[in-house]
């Protein structure tokens, strides 16, 4: 692979640390198809090398984080404050470009297509400045790398989707990097409740030992009649994150009457839900989705580290192992069994 110079507002990134992702494992496995050939990677922190023109605001040397959308700044949902709803940066997602309409990357003469802006399971990127967010040098560039996804989406859809206030209950079906981090930002609400499900009790363990008041293995026959009963009659929101529809039935089932039920699990397109209409109506539910946690990565991605330097969002903790480049095809059968939350390749 040959990596062409930065462009006009772009960067070359030397990346430091990549986490895997269960994104990057439906591109993998085909339930999420994308433009191929493609350099996987989009959840990573990196320091600057170099700078194209245009780029005034960093240098080399400076430490960042890369968001797996870029974001215009002057799209009419950016321009409403919905950057995660960008128009040109989700267009050149799926077209498998940078913001730019460009590719930098080649294999023997032909262009390789970009996953989500960033390609992060390299040793060198190119990315958009648009992509780009600095930050403090003091920050473990191995925990930094977390923000770019699992944080961001995870505390964010509690935090900016569903703004869960204090006091409040949260379930959180799908306990994996996205749902964990879920688990950490209804902590940090001040959630009164904060309820975890998964299928697995090593997982319902780690959320326990993240704040988590409650838990419940998913397939527990009684856990709708439970949850109503702890809670009152259901959750004020139910988040869910494992990216299959039983869990956003379960999820609906789980929530009070005039509460929240938001997913960012990305299922199969393939994959459809069922919902009676009426509780939309005669309990005023609300649906929300949730992409990239509804975040403005210029301004979430630094709030949420600030929280993780005064220990409010221990983020460290979801990190289960780390490794080199030369492993990731292992890490990510690891990842695939459920044997991990966040495993980070680690670049020399």
């Amino acid at each position: 692979m040959e990596l062409r110079p930065p462009g006009p507002e772009e960067v070359l990134v030397k990346i430091a640390a990549a986490g895997l992702c269960h994104s990057d494992l439906s591109g993998i496995n085909g339930d999420r198809p994308r433009p191929l050939p493609v350099a996987l990677g989009h959840e990573a922190s990196g320091v600057v090398v170099e700078t194209g023109s245009g780029v005034t605001d960093l240098a080399a040397g400076d430490h960042v984080v890369m968001s797996f959308l870029p974001v215009c700044g002057h799209c009419p949902s950016c321009s409403d404050g919905r950057a995660s709803l960008c128009q040109p940066g989700h267009a050149a997602n799926a077209a498998g470009t940078l913001l730019s309409g460009k590719r930098r990357i080649v294999c023997d003469g032909a262009e390789v297509n970009h996953h989500s802006g960033v390609s992060a399971f390299s040793e060198y990127s190119v990315i958009h400045r648009r992509s780009i967010v600095k930050i403090d040098q003091e920050i473990p560039l191995v925990q930094a790398a977390l923000f770019g996804c699992a944080v961001m989406t995870g505390v964010g859809t509690v935090l900016n989707t569903c703004g869960v206030r204090l006091g409040q209950s949260v379930a959180v079906v799908g306990l994996g990097g996205v749902g964990l981090s879920s688990v950490l930002g209804a902590v940090a609400a001040g959630a009164g409740q904060v309820i975890a499900i998964d299928l697995s009790a090593e997982k319902l363990r780690i959320a326990r030992d993240l704040g988590a008041t409650h838990a419940f293995l998913a397939d527990d026959p009684d856990i709708q009649e439970s949850v109503r009963e702890l809670t009152d009659g259901g959750v004020d929101h139910a988040v869910e994150m494992a990216g299959a529809a039983a869990a956003f039935e379960l999820a609906f089932r789980l929530t009070r009457r005039g509460g929240t039920t938001a997913t960012a699990g990305l299922a199969s397109p393939n994959s459809v839900f069922h919902i009676p209409p009426v509780p939309l109506v005669a309990e005023e539910r609300v649906i929300r989705g949730s992409y990239m946690g509804s975040c403005v990565p210029s301004r979430d991605i630094p709030r949420y580290i600030s929280l993780f330097r005064s220990g409010k969002l221990p983020v460290d903790k979801l990190l289960s192992s780390t490794g080199p480049l030369e492993g990731i095809n292992a890490a990510f059968d690891r990842l695939d069994r459920g044997e991990v939350v966040r495993h980070v390749v680690v670049m020399p």
